[in-house]
Formats: structure tokens, sequence, C-alpha cells
């Protein structure tokens, strides 16, 4: 059952691709991948259960840089004056709908809130919110583990 979805049926165009297959991402291809979209998803805990939401990022220095509005889920992340961040993914992509082919990247790594003021300014100016408002937290995703794959023709 659907729930007033439409299962989604193959094109022409999909068809006429032929058969694809997945090529593993470098660590570096992937970040470079990532850098060419501005939106993706970053996986959290929240009240012990995973929480997805959609933001935008840049790629700054190797880190993946977003920031949550006051009052949202991702400005409210905080972690343990002990702890390198909180565990966090990251996850974009970039597939043509009408063939399938395309790129998915994963990063996972420890979130840690911007605190220099002129950084902060500085990816508040480069980051375009997907909705207007105040900018909460900035945060910082050092990758730890990136896997992506690329879809191909095979």
């Amino acid at each position: 059952m659907y729930h007033g979805i439409t299962p989604r049926t193959p094109t022409a165009d999909r068809t006429a691709i032929g058969p694809r297959h997945t090529a593993t991402l470098e660590p570096d291809e992937a970040l470079r991948l990532l850098g060419t979209v501005t939106l993706g998803r970053i996986v959290f805990t929240r009240h012990a259960l995973p929480a997805v939401c959609p933001v935008n990022h840049i790629i700054d220095a190797g880190d993946i840089v977003l920031w949550g509005f006051d009052g949202g889920d991702i400005a409210a992340l905080t972690a343990p004056d002990d702890c390198p961040g909180i565990v966090v993914a990251y996850e974009a992509d970039a597939i043509d709908p009408k063939t399938d082919l395309g790129w998915s990247v994963v990063v996972t790594g420890y979130a840690m809130p911007v605190t220099d003021g002129r950084d902060g300014q500085r990816y508040g100016e480069l980051l375009r919110p997907l909705i207007g408002g105040p900018m909460g937290r900035v945060l910082s995703i050092r990758p730890g583990l990136i896997t992506g794959f690329r879809l191909e023709k095979a």
C-alpha cells in the first residue's frame, strides 16, 4: 500500500542507460563531490533515537560546516567538556532521477560548535540557509570515516 504515493516506474531514459554498477569513492574524491552540492542530511541522536535533519553545508579545510536555527535540534547539540564532540553522520548525494546515475557520500565524525567569532561570521556569510531566520549554532564536522560510491553505467 502506497498511501496516495504513486510508485516510480522506469522511464525510457533509465531503460536506455542499461545496467549500472557501483564504484567505491576514495575519501578525497568523496569530500570533493560533497563540496559540489550545498544540501545534505545530518544524522544525530535525539532522546536516544536517531534523528535526521536536512541542512545546507560548505566544506572548509576538509571539515563540513553547517548551522542550525535558534531553538532547533541541531542548535541544541552539545557534548560534555571532556569529549571531542558529538558523534554524527552527514550524507549528501546527487542522483539523476531520470538515469539513476550519480553519487552518494556518508561522513561520520565529531561535530563541534564553531566558537571563533571571525569563523562564525565568515561561515554565516557563506552558508545559504534552507529557510530564513536567525542563525543559531554553527557546527563543524571533523570527518573520521568517509565512504561513498558512484552509480555508473556498466
